[in-house]
């Protein structure tokens, strides 16, 4: 091969990379300011202080993590984050370099205000921008209860005495029935009945206070899918909010596996 056709051959060659590194950078997520929290750049991003908008993409560690050390739980209590969708989103709703569903999906990080959310769409409409309407229909309350957020809030009810958060923001749809099931109450002892006459449990307690008296497991010992927001058995100890089964339990219960995870009996 002559000189002259190498030299050809390399510069069609640098010629591709630039252009395949063109088109990642279009699906990056990208940097529009300066983060609204406070934080410096080298809190996330690798390049620290000399972070611009070519290096911004390469972060300290996957964006779940990030966010996950000032959200606490943020992961297992919100939207499903780090998977490759098997359609095109809108342009609006942009993908990391590994073409994954981020947190920045959805939220402008360098917003005017920290999370803001992307585009002007807000609750349903939000949701159908990316998933099909048959998604929703195919669960029991065609995915009310999912729609106005897409994290548990434990930033409301805080004044509330002896239940978590998380556990009204539930008992705020299930006990008026708002997703066809038989409705949820709690009594004044602080036990949650199902109308159906399924498993009757005491939430709002200190699972650690209660240990102390025997017959439970130590805390260090459940698994890390039983959550204890505050401390305390609440309805996300047991049910899974963000799923395509609403409710779905934290794991089996075939064989009372999911109540002798707790009880030690």
């Amino acid at each position: 091969m002559s000189r002259v056709v190498k030299q050809c051959s390399l510069l069609v060659f640098l010629m591709l990379v630039v252009l395949l590194v063109s088109v990642l950078a279009l699906k990056k997520v990208t940097a529009i300011s300066h983060p609204a929290h406070n934080a410096n750049c080298a809190a996330c991003h690798l390049a620290g202080s000399s972070t611009v908008a070519a290096n911004a993409h390469q972060l300290l560690s996957s964006q779940e993590r990030i966010c996950g050390a000032c959200h606490e739980d943020a992961l297992r209590l919100s939207h499903a984050t780090g998977f490759t969708p098997n359609r095109v989103l809108p342009d609006e709703y942009p993908l990391d370099w590994k073409g994954d569903v981020t947190c920045s999906t959805c939220h402008d990080i360098h917003a005017s205000e920290p999370g803001l959310l992307r585009g002007a769409k807000r609750g349903r409409d939000l949701c159908l921008s990316c998933h099909e309407q048959r998604f929703f229909d195919s669960m029991p309350d065609a995915g009310a209860s999912i729609m106005n957020t897409g994290h548990l809030d434990a930033s409301t009810n805080k004044q509330a005495v002896g239940v978590d958060a998380f556990s009204i923001q539930c008992l705020g749809c299930h006990s008026s029935r708002a997703d066809g099931a038989p409705a949820v109450g709690i009594d004044p002892q602080g036990l949650v009945r199902h109308a159906d006459g399924a498993v009757n449990h005491p939430i709002g307690v200190n699972y650690d206070a209660a240990s102390r008296y025997g017959g439970y497991r130590s805390r260090m010992h459940l698994s890390n899918a039983i959550l204890l927001p505050d401390g305390r058995v609440g309805c996300i100890s047991c049910h899974q909010g963000y799923t395509q089964e609403h409710g779905k339990l934290v794991m089996s219960s075939r064989g009372s596996g999911l109540c002798f995870e707790c009880h030690d009996l």
